[in-house]
């Protein structure tokens, strides 16, 4: 009787939970959409029908991001430091969005609540420990934090996936880009043309080269171009070729053949790589092979004489 009391009081928090949120995320009361209504029915407009945009390609999906954004932009948690930082890790992954940073902050507490309501319904049906309110008050505590910590471990995951991609594919567009320059393109030019070879071979990293391309293009500064190259895909080699670059424009080196030695350099380190990967196949293989290939090989010689002997001495 008592676990049904406490299963049914943990569903109403859950409810009363799912209801703050969804008071939260909706953008129907807010100043921006009162103004909004107020031009259109001064411009003599319709107002758009609220379910367009559930019925377009994706709408479900832009819905989503727009009500996690609309809930962590209403819930300032993070100080301007942390959004920054959060802002660089989610360009590193590849979310250069206006509102990405709102939307992970929506997405961490939205992962957070559920884990803690998912602790609230759970919690009462351990035995013994479920009929405490202080240790069910810390399972849904403890909840709400790994929630909130679990988006930050895909995000890092994400972020490591898309720098091997990108570290795997950069001397090859080393090798275009000596290729371009040597044709007589300039730097921004012939990082464009190297962004637009590498688009379907290598989607991030084409699309980081397409982004220097357009700075570079506006800005007209390499050093400030490629050191935001280098923070974004944060890796060693892009890190080499800013400075590289940057030297050379400094001393008036030909970048054609700085790039030419980047490129080399880049080659001879991707070879000692993997080099260093077969090199060490030859100590992962001999435990499997004392596993299981070992005792195979054993029964295979030994096992015809043990049943010789069994038939000898039975």
């Amino acid at each position: 009787m008592t676990m049904s009391i406490l299963a049914a009081r943990g569903l109403e928090l859950l409810l009363l939970l799912a209801c703050v949120a969804v008071a939260l995320a909706t953008p129907g009361g807010g100043t921006r959409q009162r103004i909004a209504a107020r031009v259109r029915q001064a411009a003599g407009q319709h107002p758009p029908a609220p379910v367009a945009g559930w019925l377009q390609p994706g709408g479900v999906r832009l819905d989503l991001t727009r009500r996690l954004a609309q809930l962590g932009e209403r819930l300032p948690v993070l100080d301007p430091m942390q959004r920054v930082k959060l802002g660089l890790q989610l360009t590193r992954a590849g979310f250069r969005e206006r509102r990405a940073v709102s939307s992970m902050i929506g997405i961490k507490l939205s992962c957070g609540v559920l884990f803690a309501c998912g602790a609230i319904v759970f919690s009462p049906l351990i035995p013994r420990f479920g009929e405490y309110f202080v240790i069910r008050a810390l399972a849904m505590i403890a909840a709400f934090v790994i929630g909130v910590i679990v988006p930050e471990y895909v995000l890092g995951a994400m972020i490591r996936r898309r720098r091997r991609i990108i570290a795997a594919c950069f001397p090859d567009a080393l090798d275009l880009l000596v290729i371009c320059t040597m044709a007589g393109n300039s730097l921004a030019s012939g990082i464009r043309r190297v962004a637009h070879e590498l688009s379907r071979i290598c989607p991030p990293l084409a699309d980081e080269l397409t982004v220097c391309a357009d700075e570079l293009t506006l800005s007209g500064d390499v050093s400030a171009t490629l050191a935001h190259f280098a923070t974004r895909v944060d890796f060693t080699s892009a890190r080499s070729l800013a400075t590289t670059l940057t030297q050379s424009q400094r001393f008036g080196t030909p970048i054609t053949q700085a790039l030419r030695t980047l490129s080399r350099t880049e080659r001879t380190e991707q070879i000692v790589a993997l080099e260093e990967r077969a090199a060490k196949l030859a100590p992962k293989i001999t435990l499997p092979m004392m596993l299981f290939i070992l005792p195979t090989v054993c029964l295979i010689a030994a096992g015809p004489a043990a049943i010789r002997l069994l038939e000898v001495f039975r």
